[in-house]
Parts: C-alpha cells; sequence; structure tokens
C-alpha cells in the first residue's frame, strides 16, 4: 500500500511540474510606462485611419498627445466636441464627425494555431457608459472582417455587449451590467479544432460567457478606441474619458524548450 501511494504521489508531483511548466510567453505587458515603450508595441489611429463607424475623429500621434496620452501607467482616450462643421467620417455609415477622440492598435498579431493554439488577453478598464459613448477593446481581422472579438463594448449604457463576430450575419453574444468603476476584462482562446477556436470571457476574474469561431488561422490585432453616437444611442456628453492599464498578451508557444 506504502509503495502505492508513493507512486501515485509522484505521478502528481510529475503531471503538476508538466503543468507548471506550460510553454507559455508573454508577449505585451507594461507597455503603457513611457511613450518610447508605448510606441513599441501600439500605433496611434485605427489601422486604416482616423474615421470609423461613429461621429468621432480619431486625432494622435508621436508629438499629438491631446485625445491619446499616458498618465500613471494608463492610456487615457479623450473625447472631445468639435466647434463647426469638420465634414463627415470616410467609413461607413459615413457619420457627420460631432468629437475628436482617440484610437490606439496592436503592432502585434494574434494568431491560433498549431505553433500557437493558446491566447490570454486581458486588461484593466474604467470605461464612460454615458449616453451616446462608444468605448471597446477588441480584437479583429489583419486581412479580413469578419473575424471580431468584443472584450469589452458599452454602448451609451452600463450593459457590456461581449460578441463575438463568425460572419456579418452569425454573432454570438452574452451582456452584462456593470458600473463605470475600474474592471479587469479577459479573454482566453483556445484552439479547439482543426477550424475553431473556443473563447472564454472573464470579468474580475469570474467566467462569464464561451463562445466558438472558426477563426484558427486568422490573424487580429487589438483595438481600443472611445468612438461616440453611431451604434451608442442617446445625447453624448460634451466630453468622455476612456482608461486602461495593465494590457498583457500571452501565449503558449509549443516551440518553446
Amino acid at each position: 500500500m506504502k509503495s502505492k501511494l508513493n507512486f501515485i504521489s509522484i505521478l502528481i508531483l510529475t503531471l503538476s511540474l508538466e503543468f507548471s511548466y506550460q510553454k507559455f510567453e508573454s508577449l505585451l505587458y507594461d507597455s503603457l510606462k513611457n511613450y518610447e515603450t508605448f510606441e513599441k508595441y501600439w500605433n496611434y489611429l485605427y489601422r486604416k485611419g482616423s474615421d470609423h463607424n461613429g461621429s468621432a475623429r480619431m486625432v494622435g500621434n508621436s508629438k499629438d498627445h491631446s485625445h491619446i496620452y499616458l498618465e500613471n501607467k494608463q492610456i487615457v482616450l479623450k473625447a472631445t466636441k468639435v466647434k463647426g462643421d469638420v465634414g463627415n467620417s470616410s467609413r461607413y455609415p459615413y457619420l457627420p464627425i460631432h468629437y475628436y477622440s482617440g484610437a490606439i492598435h496592436s503592432k502585434l498579431h494574434i494568431i491560433v494555431n498549431d505553433k500557437y493554439p493558446e491566447y490570454e488577453i486581458k486588461g484593466q478598464f474604467k470605461a464612460p457608459i454615458q449616453p451616446g459613448t462608444w468605448p471597446a477593446f477588441w480584437l479583429t481581422g489583419a486581412e479580413t472582417w469578419p473575424p471580431e472579438i468584443d472584450i469589452l463594448e458599452f454602448k451609451g449604457s452600463k450593459v457590456n455587449w461581449f460578441n463575438t463576430f463568425r460572419a456579418k450575419d452569425d454573432i454570438q453574444t452574452y451582456k452584462l451590467s456593470l458600473d463605470d468603476d475600474w474592471h479587469e476584462y479577459r479573454i482566453y482562446i483556445k484552439k479547439y479544432s482543426k477550424t475553431d477556436v473556443v473563447i472564454y470571457f472573464s470579468v474580475d476574474g469570474k467566467h462569464k460567457a464561451k463562445h466558438i469561431a472558426n477563426f484558427v488561422g486568422k490573424p487580429l490585432y487589438i483595438i481600443m478606441n472611445l468612438q461616440m453616437e453611431g451604434g451608442a444611442k442617446g445625447t453624448p456628453p460634451k466630453e468622455a474619458y476612456f482608461y486602461g492599464r495593465s494590457i498583457y498578451v500571452g501565449r503558449e508557444n509549443k516551440e518553446l524548450d
């Protein structure tokens, strides 16, 4: 009996050591400590420029931090109402521009495949929930749309939308009411089959939803933006702020020793 117990103990120890030495690597962390570090990991604006699907035009670069700036290891996106007519958005649905605001997108790509079968993406955010504000922290296809995974998306209310777009008309959604205080938003993506991934969504360390999508082999990049109006109904404030900190990306790498 004693030898059998010893064998079981050794087996458990071996399995726990094997688990603890998973081939996981950190790709993005502590990227908000200064502008030099920030600009190694992030680009200003959207990948395709300053405009998207709301009424805010993104403004910012390495010399202009009026709407995208760092403060105490936090990224701050600031939306302010414009004066006068500055034209319409160059992106569908071509709304009149009523705000200048901020967006950033990651230089790294998320791509789930046999070499990188698991990813963790998380961050702490304080998002506005006033009418007309449309903050988001999300992943979108680097080559095509969809894919899209919305980790944080408020549309002018206290309801956060976890969305996964598999196709334009094939969307999986889970809604959760939250306040406008700091919360940690996290997804864990894992290769599920030859074509599909499983996506686990959590807030403040508590699991909330699971989606499945055919995203294997499809590169995505990360966006944090503060849009206005558009999908967010109601009369927005003259000024709004979206804060982020402790943004982290890690992945399993099968080729690590």
